[in-house]
């Protein structure tokens, strides 16, 4: 296949013309990494590029946290059984597992609550996995 000139829309012939919007046509458009002949493009720089959407990165450690009101029966922990009233719960990912601890509104101390462990694919996951628990637990009217 021989070589071809990609003209962005609304451009003239000319290489040297310039769009409408501003942009340079010809050899010094903007292409963000794509070509038509298969040459690799020099570097665009497009912000965000390279991104994850959880700024959590590539996976590494993240916590969620929010505030409960246990219901009837509190949370069961694997330190100190059942923790009622004012809590904070804590969802983590980390080594592809997420743990779920809960501790007094305000206190030092995090307990692991009893079951609240589940391997996950993705990191992503760990929003949805905070949401549930979340619903499960805080009950302020019983």
């Amino acid at each position: 296949m021989g070589e071809q000139a990609v003209t962005p829309a609304g451009a003239d012939a000319d290489p040297a013309a310039t769009p409408a919007d501003g942009a340079q046509g010809g050899s010094g458009a903007a292409t963000a990494g794509m070509t038509a002949d298969g040459q690799p493009a020099a570097p665009a720089g497009v912000p965000g590029a390279g991104m994850t959407a959880d700024a959590g990165g590539t996976g590494g450690p993240r916590e969620l946290t929010a505030d409960l009101v246990a219901g009837p029966g509190g949370v069961m922990t694997d330190e100190v059984g059942v923790v009622t009233g004012e809590l904070t719960l804590k969802s983590r990912y980390a080594d592809g597992q997420a743990t779920l601890t809960v501790q007094y509104k305000d206190a030092d101390e995090w307990y692991a609550v009893t079951g609240g462990t589940a391997k996950l694919a993705d990191p992503a996951d760990l929003d949805a996995v905070h949401t549930v628990a979340l619903a499960l637990l805080h009950r302020p009217e019983g």
